[in-house]
């Protein structure tokens, strides 16, 4: 087990609320150890998680977001999922402020809250704060690159209009890069690039109360080998498509539910989606083929996760094959001692 940063449990005496921040790629087995951790009569305390996964907060969205079932979650209670259609927005002030939200609401309950996922950008800005003019995202770029040569620069630009009328009345509908920033930084964000300084301060709003001021965390990043990594993410694509993913995905188009929606552009959804050429779609017949692309673009956002997960200071890396339930047992142990 290899520790990377300052140690994790500076703060001691300070009476901040203890948090466990447990992350790894997907399908790395995150679940099953929580599971392991917390689900059972020899759990070291008493637990609830907070879900960091950007697509587990949409309803109807279950098999192929690999959402926890509702029996485990009743062993285990997990909080922000299930709590937007797929058609609402979500982003990451949002999921700091309801995820700060939750965490005191578990601690005043005399639970350990753990926040739990695979969403990077989550993670990062619930333990360090929200930043001032947030960092281009490769992921939510892509996106929008397809957003805006499917729907067209007018419709995205109406969409900047609703969430920020000030950048709206700046940019040109023409002026793609610009466009296609300030969607970007509303997206990641939850705030309006109008509302970012030059100089990085906006004494007019007030921001989304920083994590890092009220909490305490141990970082626990779960490692496997990425081989191992891509075998098991093909395994739960296959496990998805076996459990009915098809189907699901046809109940959300049928109810109304499209590419254009939030939801609907996750990885495991977005797939089954063919353009018929005059700007509408249709739903692909070949779930084989559907299939092989889930699992590839599952291999690349692992990948962009394991690169994003390093920017994250201050965690422990802890190797699947070593026994992780019994390591994180331990640093909890003391972790919790700690704190007084």
């Amino acid at each position: 087990m290899e520790r990377a940063g300052p140690q994790a449990s500076r703060g001691v005496g300070s009476g901040l609320i203890p948090v466990l921040v447990f992350f790894g790629p997907t399908a790395s087995g995150k679940t099953e150890i929580l599971g392991d951790l917390f689900g059972g009569g020899d759990s070291l305390c008493a637990a609830e998680v907070v879900s960091a996964d950007s697509m587990q907060v949409y309803r109807g969205m279950d098999i192929g977001t690999a959402k926890p079932s509702p029996s485990f979650r009743a062993l285990l209670p997990h909080h922000l999922i299930d709590i937007r259609n797929p058609d609402e927005q979500f982003n990451a002030g949002e999921f700091v402020r309801l995820a700060g939200e939750a965490v005191r609401d578990i601690a005043g309950r005399g639970k350990l809250p753990v926040v739990s996922g695979g969403t990077g950008f989550y993670l990062l800005n619930f333990v360090l704060g929200l930043p001032e003019a947030p960092p281009s995202d490769p992921g939510i770029r892509e996106t929008l690159r397809g957003e805006l040569r499917e729907r067209g620069a007018a419709a995205l630009a109406e969409e900047l209009a609703a969430c920020d009328p000030l950048s709206a009345g700046r940019i040109h509908i023409n002026d793609e890069y610009r466009l296609l920033r300030a969607l970007e930084v509303f997206r990641l964000s939850g705030r309006p690039l109008s509302s970012f300084s030059r100089q990085g301060v906006n004494p007019g709003e007030e921001t989304p109360e920083g994590s890092r001021n009220s909490f305490r965390f141990l970082l626990i990043r779960l490692e496997r080998d990425r081989e191992e990594v891509y075998r098991r993410i093909d395994a739960r694509c296959a496990r998805m498509f076996r459990e009915g993913l098809p189907g699901e995905v046809r109940r959300l188009w049928e109810a109304g539910y499209g590419p254009a929606d939030p939801g609907m552009r996750a990885i495991g959804y977005r797939e089954f989606f063919v353009p018929t050429g005059d700007a509408s779609f249709r739903l692909c017949e070949d779930p084989a083929g559907v299939e092989v692309l889930v699992a590839r673009n599952s291999r690349r956002y692992a990948k962009r996760q394991l690169t994003y997960f390093a920017s994250i200071p201050g965690l422990i890396r802890l190797e699947a094959a070593d026994d992780p339930v019994r390591r994180i047992r331990q640093e909890l142990a003391v972790f919790l001692d700690s704190t007084g």
